[in-house]
């Protein structure tokens, strides 16, 4: 008997319960359901490319001459003029060969100005004083040389920037072609960034030649650059493990904030224009396909494939798969099943898209 009251218990319970449902569900199909319809505008949308911060001039100061470092004029991290005194290595030995030079040229000057006296008295012929010229030119040439090797011992800076740290330390014996230093103009920034081949077609079918595209740096702290850079080069060739073509954007730095090898990421604005929008909370997703409900002239619900051509805030941009004129389910998308008759509210897109964030231009 226990058992008996028990299994009645159960199925009334279920009868209740499935009463239940099907009155939600009646009352569901009840519902007004607010419809709306893609929206054609101008937009756009913020791209983000992984970059590398370059100085505008940097290069590595190298010995010219081999000797000890006798002196060290700047610091680590020094800001530099061009034209500073930056190192000295010692010069004794380049000062002696550059006497040695001179009195070679001494010695020559006279011997060619003596037999010069002697040609106009026929002592001398012209071809011995020609060959005392030439002595005395190759002198002279030896002179000017020696005198470089002696200037290639002060190491001046070739124009304005920060210094690097030392590779080399007073005292050391150095080498022709050690590597010293480094010095970085930070003035302006070369910032460069990857591009993808189909990103490089649409941009140069967007872009105009008497113009160019201004773009932002996020910094590695998250935070965007005071000033905005313009992309001013596209390098020539593509690379073919990549298919990225690198772009180079210039930045100005008159605070000197940037440093060489930094890092960041370039944010390019891109615009869509003729776009079709429509609200992200219309769409539902199945096996990482995006759908719509769309009501046909009996306000049934069918559902729609969609492409997708971009993501933006709070909205898709459809590249294919509905027109301006469709209507689509706005709300209660969960509440619907396909072909089901629905009553509907047709509510404009610009009244619809007013509570969204849009951002559009």
């Amino acid at each position: 008997m226990k058992y008996l009251l028990l299994i009645l218990s159960i199925s009334a319970s279920t009868l209740i319960s499935s009463c239940h449902l099907n009155e939600e569900h009646h009352q569901g199909a009840e519902n007004t359901f607010k419809v709306t319809s893609p929206l054609i505008m101008d937009t756009s949308f913020t791209k983000e490319y992984v970059c590398q911060i370059r100085s505008i001039n940097h290069i590595e100061l190298r010995a010219l001459e081999r000797g000890y470092l006798q002196e060290i004029f700047v610091d680590e991290g020094q800001f530099i003029k061009k034209g500073q005194l930056m190192f000295q290595i010692m010069p004794m030995l380049y000062e002696a060969e550059m006497k040695m030079a001179q009195a070679e040229v001494n010695f020559a000057k006279i011997e060619y100005q003596n037999s010069k006296r002697l040609v106009d008295s026929n002592i001398v012929s012209p071809n011995e004083l020609a060959m005392l010229a030439a002595k005395l030119d190759k002198a002279e040439a030896e002179l000017a040389l020696k005198k470089v090797h002696l200037d290639f011992t002060q190491i001046h800076a070739p124009f304005s920037g920060i210094m690097d740290r030392f590779e080399v330390r007073l005292g050391s014996l150095v080498d022709e072609g050690e590597l010293l230093t480094s010095l970085s103009d930070n003035t302006k920034l070369w910032v460069y960034f990857n591009v993808s081949e189909a990103e490089y077609l649409d941009y140069m079918q967007q872009v105009h030649s008497d113009s160019l595209t201004k773009v932002k740096l996020l910094m590695a702290n998250n935070k965007i650059f005071d000033y905005e850079g313009v992309v001013e080069t596209i390098e020539a060739d593509f690379n073919n493990e990549t298919g990225n073509i690198p772009f180079r954007a210039t930045f100005p730095n008159p605070k000197g904030l940037l440093r060489h090898g930094e890092t960041g990421s370039i944010l390019m604005t891109i615009p869509l224009n003729d776009a079709l929008l429509i609200p992200q909370k219309a769409t539902f997703e199945v096996l990482d396909k995006k759908y719509v409900y769309v009501l046909d002239e009996e306000n049934r619900v069918q559902s729609r494939l969609i492409k997708i051509q971009q993501e933006l805030p709070h909205l898709f941009a459809v590249e294919s798969g509905l027109d301006k004129n469709d209507k689509i389910l706005l709300e209660g998308i969960s509440l619907v099943r396909e072909n089901e008759e629905v009553k509907a509210e047709f509510i404009s897109p610009e009244s619809a898209f007013s509570d969204l964030e849009l951002y559009a231009e």
